[in-house]
């Protein structure tokens, strides 16, 4: 497999990718810089891949041209990594094309942004699609879409034409001006474990004479029905729910043959819906009363604003960026994944993907480069949440003429001034290192609307987590385990480092490792019991091997 390498700066590598196109051969990796390339690509008959190199961003540019940004005809096309924009064409066009596209961004105008037409296979996975005029296009095709994301579209998010037959699992189809999912035309895609929301017409539309299986889909917040079917379609609805609907959750024509189970209730938005599971998911959580009241109370709060707005009253300023300060090991980054999600429930981001990054991501190594390195990981987090762990270490040297850490933090404070609305920054680490942080510059504080305090777990606490550990493991904890587990954590009650998850997973990784070791000495092969029974002596034994790797 030959690889050729564009890099308009590079010596001895290829200017612009069309240039490596004509002398790719048939299987050849084409491996882009990071860089903007103002080109449009179209490949007939052709086997090629185009990725971006490791960690590099690269942006197929096309917002000047009127074609398509990326078109092939039969051939096999794969796609890793870029950033795809289109003019009043196209972004993606593929006809008779095994097409693979993977953790791409794809944005278009006045058009399709991404058509696909007559294709044997072809599979999306973990892209994101917005600004169209419709999402995705297949007509006549079979493959998958998976876990993508199409959003604030002027018109349908997706379209299922011509006998198509996708499997569309895992995605979030949201902020459509049309119906989020229509399905005509003898079309029989399954759609499983798939969030559609803020519709302007029907959030998912079935027609002439469609088949789908519609499996554990949500469908909220739509100005028409959640599910819609007309006289001469048939299929399953399996396990959906529906909430906020203009019309029936659930609309059936009379005529179509439609099968309906495990339906849920139709409710309106947040009350028992994904807002309430996912408060529920937080309420489980092991410990922490003070940050759960705390997240409730901003649930609370952003939710009677929406309810005011709506009402067209004045609504006051509710600020989704947050200071998490405490140890490590406190659920910080399992609560503001958590928290993100709450967001998307509530309408305020658009899709509440959750990009955890640390000093090394944001701080460059020259002049300049931290600002451009800050500004890149922000720009991909709009729409999310940004958690910038242990925020600290870049105020830690500021002044000093060799680091950049403070061009980071002055660079985040424009950021977030500029896109206000857009995002939820969450900063977190030690509880006073955070505020040696909050000290490096005179904007940054006011960006915050809240400190979210993370204790330290207590020792019962600690072997509450541990179990649900283990049983997660698909292991079982021997009662009489029980009592050395809590011993060992109370005995370590005072250290330095005690307090925090981190403790309870190195201690479940000793037990395993005790258990196999106990199991090797038996001389036959142990029982499905025996394999998951972690015992008194596996938890001793695990005590024993961290107080060694730890020392005094």
């Amino acid at each position: 497999m030959r690889v050729l390498t564009v890099a308009a700066d590079r010596p001895g590598a290829y200017p612009t990718i069309g240039s490596a196109l004509l002398e790719a051969p048939d299987g050849a990796v084409v491996a882009i810089a990071t860089g903007t390339y103002a080109e449009t690509l179209e490949l007939s008959g052709r086997s090629i891949t185009l990725q971006a190199e490791a960690g590099g961003t690269v942006v197929l540019d096309a917002a000047g041209a009127d074609r398509p940004a990326l078109r092939a005809v039969d051939g096999e096309l794969t796609v890793r990594g870029l950033d795809i924009r289109a003019g009043d064409n196209l972004a993606v066009s593929v006809e008779r094309t095994v097409l693979t596209l993977e953790q791409c961004e794809v944005r278009g105008r006045t058009r399709p942004a991404i058509s696909l037409h007559a294709s044997t296979a072809f599979t999306l996975d973990r892209c994101t699609i917005t600004g169209a005029e419709t999402g995705i296009v297949v007509e006549g095709a079979g493959g998958q879409i998976l876990d993508t994301t199409v959003r604030d579209v002027s018109g349908d998010g997706m379209v299922v034409a011509l006998g198509s037959d996708p499997l569309i699992r895992g995605c979030t189809v949201s902020g459509c001006g049309g119906r989020g999912i229509y399905v005509y035309q003898y079309s029989r895609p399954e759609l499983t474990d798939t969030a559609v929301s803020r519709t302007g017409a029907d959030g998912i539309a079935v027609a002439h004479g469609s088949a789908p299986a519609i499996r554990r889909v949500t469908v909220e917040d739509t100005r028409g029905a959640g599910i819609a079917f007309t006289s001469d379609c048939g299929g399953t609805v399996e396990g959906c729910r529906t909430g906020n609907t203009g019309l029936a959750g659930i609309l059936v024509a009379e005529g179509a043959e439609v099968e309906v189970t495990a339906e849920a209730a139709v409710r309106p938005a947040g009350n028992g819906g994904p807002l309430e599971q996912l408060l529920d998911d937080l309420d489980e959580m092991v410990g922490l009363p003070g940050v759960k009241a705390e997240v409730h109370a901003l649930v609370d709060e952003i939710q009677v604003n929406e309810w005011r707005r709506a009402a067209g009253l004045s609504v006051g300023a509710a600020g989704q960026h947050l200071i998490f300060a405490g140890a490590p090991g406190t659920g910080k980054t399992t609560v503001a994944r958590l928290y993100g999600k709450l967001l998307k429930a509530l309408g305020v981001l658009p899709h509440g993907e959750f990009t955890e990054v640390s000093r090394r991501d944001l701080v460059g190594q020259y002049i300049g480069h931290t600002a451009e390195k800050t500004a890149t990981v922000f720009e991909k987090s709009l729409g999310g949440v940004l958690f910038i762990d242990e925020a600290y270490t870049l105020s830690r040297s500021a002044g000093s003429g060799g680091d950049f850490g403070q061009e980071a933090i002055d660079a985040l404070v424009k950021l977030m001034e500029d896109h206000r609305d857009e995002i939820a920054i969450i900063v977190a680490g030690y509880t006073g290192e955070m505020n040696d942080f909050l000290a490096a510059n005179p904007g940054l504080a006011s960006r915050f609307g809240k400190t979210v305090e993370f204790e330290n777990y207590s020792a019962d606490q600690l072997v509450l987590i541990t179990e649900r550990m283990v049983i997660g493991g698909d292991y079982l904890l021997d009662p009489a385990a029980t009592g050395p587990l809590t011993a060992y954590y109370h005995r370590i009650a005072h250290g330095a480092n005690f307090g925090n998850a981190r403790e309870a997973r190195r201690l479940v990784e000793g037990m395993r490792k005790a258990q196999s070791q106990r199991l090797r000495t038996l001389g036959r092969m142990p029982t499905t019991q025996e394999l998951r029974c972690l015992l008194a002596d596996d938890v001793l034994s695990a005590c024993g091997l961290q107080a060694v790797a730890e020392g005094p």
